[in-house]
C-alpha cells in the first residue's frame, strides 16, 4: 500500500501547496525556537564502557585530584630571539603577570607555576616540564572542571585574554589543549555554502530551469534546518560528539538534493505527457517516492546500526545524523510535492538560458529529442550500454580489478587520532603543539595518566614509578599525586613519541601488558592507563574489533530489505557485494592520501595523519547506505522494464538509460557537496568528506555504468530468480511498476523466474 499511500500524499500536498509550505515553516521555527531554548552544545566524551582508559577516568575522579577536568596549555616565548626566562627580567616580569590574569579567568582551578618555579630555582622549572632546557619555551597549564560544567564562553575568555596579552607583552603566545577540541566551533558553514552553490550550479545544468534547479535546494535548505535544530534540542538531552552536525549537514545537503532531483525529474516526465502539475506531483511521489523512502530507510538502518560498537558518543552520533536523513525523506513527499505544485506548469520548460544551453550542447539530436522519455540524451547511454552488453566479461573483470586495486591499501590501514600537528598553520593550536614538541618533545603534547589504587600495598607506587620510568617509550613521569583520603595515586607520563606515532601505541599496549602488571604484582592493587592519547587507542581498538559484527549486521539487514523490495535473491547479493566493492575502495583512497600523503595537498593536508579511530565504522554507515540509494533507484526502473518486456537484456538497456542522466547529476551533487568538506581545516571533517565524495565518485561511474550492467548481462534472468518457498513467505506488493494502482490488485509482478 505503499505507492497509494504516497500518491494521495504527493497530490494533497500538490493541491494545497502553501498549506504545507506554512506547516513547514511553522515546523522550522519552532524547531529553531526549541534549540535556542533548549538545545545544548555538542561535547566529545571519547570513551567508553569497559575500557582500560575509562576505569582509570573513574580512579581519578575518585581521587579528586582535578586531573579529571578538562586543560588547556598557554605556551609562550619571548619575542626577542636572545632572550631566555633565565637572564630576561622582562620575559621573567610578563610571564608572571600572565599566569596570574590567567588563573583569574571563570572557573580556572589553578594553573602551573613555571614563574614561581623560576624564582625559585631554573632546573626546578627545567625538571618539571614547565620551562624547556634552554630557557626559550614555557608552559602554562590550566586546569578546568568537569566538561558539564564549561561552556564555549570559557574557550572564549581564555582565547580574549591571549589575544589582549599578545598587544600587551613582549611574549609570543599561543594556545592549545582539549578545551580547543572540545568547544571550538566545527568546520561546516563555509563548506555548506560552497556545497550548495555547486548543486545548484549541477541542477541547472541538468534542467535548465532556474525553477527547477531552486526546488531541491530549497527543500533540503528546510530539512536541514529542521533536522540540524533537532539535533541541538538532543544536545540538551544528551551528550551529541561535535561531528555531528558537521556529518549531519554534509549528509543531508547530499541526500535531501538528491531525493528531490529524483522526485523531480520523473514530476517533468509526467508533465511532458500531458498530465497536470497536481496529477503528475501526486504520481511522482508514488514512483520516485518510494525509492527515496526505502534508500533513506536503509541509510537510517545503516546509520543506527553503530550502536553495535557499545561506544555512546557513536550512538549518539548515528541517531543525529538519522534524525537529518529522516527528516530529508518526510520533505521529499510532502514538502517538495508542495513545491511542485506551487510552481505549475512551469517546470515543465526550461528557461531561455536552459534552452540555449541544450541547444548548443545537443544540436540536432535536441530538436528531435522525446521530452517525456528523454531520448536525445539516453542514447548515449544506450549505445555505451549496449557495448558493455556485448562485452560483459571484459568489463566486469577490469571493473572488478580496478576496484580491487584500489582497495589494496586498506592492508595498511592504521587508526589513531590526528593530533594539533595534523592542524594548519593558521591555528593557534598548531603553533602550541609546535612549540611544546620543540621545547620538550614531541610526546609532551600528549601525556598518558596512569591511576593506581594501592590497596594497602605500600610500596606500589614506587614501584610503578621506577618500571614506568625505565620504558623506553617514556621520557619522563612528573612526580605522583596522591590522594590522603582514598589512598589513589596518579602519575603524568608524557612518552618519547607524538600522540599519533604507532610507537605511541606501541607503548601503551607494553605499559598495560607487561610493564604495570609487573611493578604491581599478584596483590590486590590495580592500575588503569588514560588521558586523551589513551581514550582514543581504546575507542580505536574497540570498534576494530566490533566492525566485522557492524558490517555483518548491515549487510544482512541491507540484504533482506533489497530482497523485499526486488523480490530476488542475486540482486540482493550482487548489489551488496558492489557495495562492499566501491566502499573498499574508497577506505583505500583515504590510505593513500591521509597516510601516504599522496595528493594530500589538493586538499591543504600539511601532514600524514592515521584515519580517525571512529571513521570506518562510520563511513561504512553512511557509504553503504547511500549507495544503495542508487541502487534502489536505478534497480526500480530495470525491475519496471523487466516486468513490462521480460527481456533482461532491454530491461538492462533501458532502466540503466532511462536513470543515468539523473544518476550522474545526483552523484555529482553529493561529490561536490561532499569535496566541500574535504577542504576544511580539521583532518576528521576532511577525511568524512574525502571518503563520502570518493565512494559515491565510483559508485556512480565503474560500478552503476560497468559493473551492475556487465554482472547483469552475465547473470541473465537469474537476476530476478527466486526460491519458491521463499516467495510464498515474503508479502506480495509490487516494486518493479511504474504503475502505484496496481498495488490495490495485490499481486505480484510478472514475469518473474521462481524455482518451484
Amino acid at each position: 500500500m505503499l505507492s497509494k499511500a504516497l500518491l494521495r500524499l504527493g497530490a494533497s500536498a500538490a493541491r494545497h501547496p502553501w498549506r504545507v509550505i506554512a506547516a513547514w515553516l511553522i515546523a522550522a521555527t519552532l524547531a529553531v525556537l526549541a534549540a535556542a531554548a533548549f538545545g545544548g552544545r555538542t561535547a566529545d566524551s571519547m570513551t567508553a564502557p569497559g575500557l582500560d582508559s575509562r576505569r582509570a577516568a573513574e580512579l581519578i575522579e575518585r581521587a579528586g585530584t582535578g586531573q579529571e577536568g578538562m586543560t588547556a596549555q598557554v605556551v609562550v616565548t619571548p619575542l626577542d630571539d636572545g632572550a631566555t626566562f633565565f637572564d630576561h627580567d622582562g620575559a621573567r616580569t610578563a610571564l608572571t603577570r600572565l599566569q596570574t590574569e590567567v588563573k583569574r579567568l571563570p572557573h580556572v582551578l589553578g594553573t602551573s607555576d613555571p614563574a614561581g618555579a623560576l624564582d625559585a630555582r631554573g632546573d626546578t622549572a627545567v625538571r618539571g616540564g614547565l620551562l624547556s632546557a634552554d630557557g626559550r619555551i614555557a608552559v602554562v597549564r590550566v586546569q578546568y572542571p568537569d566538561q558539564s560544567r564549561l561552556s564555549a564562553e570559557d574557550l572564549d575568555a581564555l582565547v580574549d585574554l591571549g589575544d589582549r596579552l599578545r598587544a600587551e607583552l613582549p611574549l609570543r603566545i599561543e594556545m592549545g589543549g582539549n578545551l580547543f577540541y572540545v568547544f571550538s566551533d566545527p568546520d561546516g558553514g563555509a563548506s555548506e555554502l560552497i556545497g550548495l552553490l555547486a548543486a545548484a550550479a549541477i541542477l541547472f545544468l541538468a534542467f535548465g530551469s532556474l525553477v527547477a534547479a531552486a526546488l531541491p535546494i530549497g527543500m533540503a535548505v528546510f530539512g536541514l534546518t529542521v533536522g540540524v535544530a533537532t539535533m541541538t534540542v538532543l544536545a540538551g538531552v544528551t551528550e551529541v560528539p561535535t561531528f555531528a552536525p558537521v556529518l549531519g549537514s554534509m549528509v543531508g545537503l547530499g541526500v535531501g538534493i538528491d531525493y528531490a532531483l529524483f522526485v523531480l525529474a520523473r514530476h517533468r516526465e509526467y508533465l511532458a505527457c500531458g498530465l497536470d502539475p497536481q496529477t503528475a506531483a501526486g504520481r511522482a511521489v508514488a514512483t520516485a517516492g518510494r525509492p527515496v523512502v526505502f534508500a533513506g530507510g536503509t541509510v537510517v538502518v545503516s546509520i543506527l546500526g553503530l550502536a553495535v560498537a557499545n561506544v555512546p558518543f557513536m550512538t549518539v552520533g548515528g541517531v543525529a545524523v538519522s534524525i537529518v536523513v529522516l527528516t530529508m525523506v518526510l520533505a521529499s513527499v510532502t514538502l517538495l510535492p508542495a513545491f511542485l505544485g506551487a510552481a505549475g506548469p512551469r517546470l515543465g520548460r526550461s528557461g531561455r538560458i536552459g534552452r540555449a544551453l541544450q541547444t548548443r550542447k545537443l544540436g540536432r539530436l535536441a530538436r528531435r529529442r522525446d521530452p517525456a522519455a528523454g531520448a536525445a540524451p539516453a542514447a548515449g547511454w544506450r549505445r555505451w550500454l549496449g557495448h558493455v552488453g556485448r562485452h560483459p566479461v571484459p568489463y566486469a573483470v577490469g571493473a572488478a580489478a580496478l576496484l580491487l586495486t584500489a582497495t589494496l591499501p586498506v592492508l595498511g590501514l592504521r587508526v589513531g587520532l590526528p593530533d594539533d600537528g595534523s592542524l594548519p598553520q593558521s591555528r593557534t593550536e598548531r603553533r602550541a603543539y609546535d612549540l611544546v614538541a620543540e621545547g620538550f618533545g614531541p610526546g609532551t603534547n600528549g601525556p598518558l595518566v596512569i591511576a593506581a589504587d594501592p590497596a594497602g600495598d605500600p610500596g606500589v607506587v614506587d614501584r610503578l614509578v621506577g618500571a614506568v620510568a625505565a620504558d623506553p617509550g617514556i621520557a619522563s613521569v612528573a612526580p605522583a599525586r596522591i590522594d590522603r583520603a582514598t589512598g589513589v595515586a596518579t602519575l603524568v607520563v608524557f612518552p618519547t613519541t607524538s600522540p599519533q606515532a604507532e610507537a605511541t601505541a606501541d607503548t601503551l599496549t607494553r605499559l598495560r601488558t607487561e610493564v604495570l602488571p609487573a611493578a604491581i604484582g599478584q596483590g590486590p592493587a590495580r592500575a588503569h592507563v588514560g588521558g586523551a592519547a589513551a581514550s582514543l587507542s581504546d575507542v580505536g581498538r574497540r570498534t576494530s574489533e566490533r566492525l566485522p559484527v557492524f558490517v555483518a549486521a548491515v549487510l544482512a539487514l541491507s540484504f533482506l530489505l533489497l530482497m523485499l523490495v526486488f523480490r530476488s535473491v542475486v540482486v540482493p547479493l550482487k548489489a551488496v557485494l558492489l557495495n562492499l566493492l566501491s566502499i573498499g575502495a574508497a577506505y583505500g583512497i583515504m590510505v593513500a592520501v591521509f597516510q601516504w600523503g599522496w595528493g594530500g595537498a589538493l586538499i591543504g593536508l600539511e601532514a600524514t595523519v592515521p584515519i580517525v579511530s571512529f571513521i570506518p565504522m562510520f563511513l561504512f554507515a553512511i557509504l553503504f547506505g547511500l549507495s544503495m540509494d542508487y541502487e534502489v533507484f536505478l534497480l526500480s526502473r530495470v525491475r519496471e522494464e523487466y516486468v513490462r518486456t521480460g527481456d533482461n537484456g532491454t530491461a538492462i538497456v533501458e532502466g540503466v538509460a532511462g536513470t543515468a542522466r539523473i544518476i550522474t547529476s545526483a552523484a555529482l551533487i553529493m561529490v561536490a557537496v561532499f569535496l566541500s568538506f574535504a577542504v576544511a581545516e580539521d583532518p576528521s571533517t576532511k577525511m568524512f568528506g574525502l571518503g563520502l565524495a570518493t565512494a559515491i565518485l565510483i559508485d556512480a561511474t565503474v560500478v552503476r555504468m560497468v559493473l551492475v550492467p556487465a554482472t547483469m548481462t552475465l547473470l541473465g534472468r537469474a537476476n530476478w530468480w527466486l526460491p519458491g518457498w521463499l516467495d510464498r513467505l515474503l508479502p506480495r506488493g509490487p516494486v518493479g511498476t511504474d504503475d502505484p494502482d496496481a498495488e490495490s490488485t495485490g499481486e505480484a509482478p510478472r514475469p518473474r523466474l521462481v524455482d518451484r
